[in-house]
């Protein structure tokens, strides 16, 4: 048997994204979002979605940039803090032991830690009610070589110990269970 509960946000899990922000290190600062992702591939877009009344959402609608920091387990504290935590108050940078890196294609840093930084440049911002959404056009993505291998050039995200967001709580991610178009791949 199933029930009918009042329309929400039940898409989970979802990434736990650092989002960095400021064009000078005296205006950094950096939050915590879930409500973040992918739009298009070519050209290369996402989002991420803010409350007005939240203290990056003037730094980055001034500004017209951001960073996105994928997170892991390592940063988890770190993550949840800079979620709970507001930058009027606080230096998250520092209160958290992260290092704010100047960006290299737009003028917000980047968070040194996280394993992949994808610097964005807002397009268009959409107001929807509680949150705001601004679509943004990716300029660059900073990958950390450790996790790159270098066989394949490829980024290892098993690797790097990536964590998610499900309603409320912060995730590990497990095993693989297969590859894209695995389920119709000739044997």
């Amino acid at each position: 048997m199933k029930q009918n509960w009042k329309p929400g946000t039940m898409i989970y899990p979802l990434p736990a994204i650092m989002v960095s922000c400021g064009a000078t290190p005296d205006e950094y600062n950096v939050f915590t979002a879930s409500w973040v992702g992918t739009i298009c591939s070519d050209p290369a877009m996402c989002y991420v979605s803010i409350r007005p009344e939240r203290h990056s959402y003037g730094i980055i609608k001034r500004n017209m940039e951001f960073t996105l920091n994928l997170t892991t387990e390592e940063l988890a504290r770190a993550t949840d803090w800079c979620g709970v935590r507001s930058g009027r108050d606080y230096n998250k940078f520092t209160e958290m032991g992260i290092t704010p890196v100047k960006g290299v294609k737009v003028s917000s840093p980047y968070v040194e830690e996280s394993p992949i930084s994808i610097e964005c440049r807002v397009k268009e911002i959409v107001p929807l009610g509680t949150h705001d959404m601004f679509i943004a056009e990716v300029l660059n993505v900073i990958a950390d070589d450790r996790y790159i291998d270098p066989a394949t050039g490829a980024f290892d995200m098993q690797a790097a110990h990536l964590m998610a967001y499900c309603h409320g709580q912060y995730f590990k991610l497990g095993d693989a269970i297969g590859r894209f178009g695995w389920s119709v791949k000739k044997k």
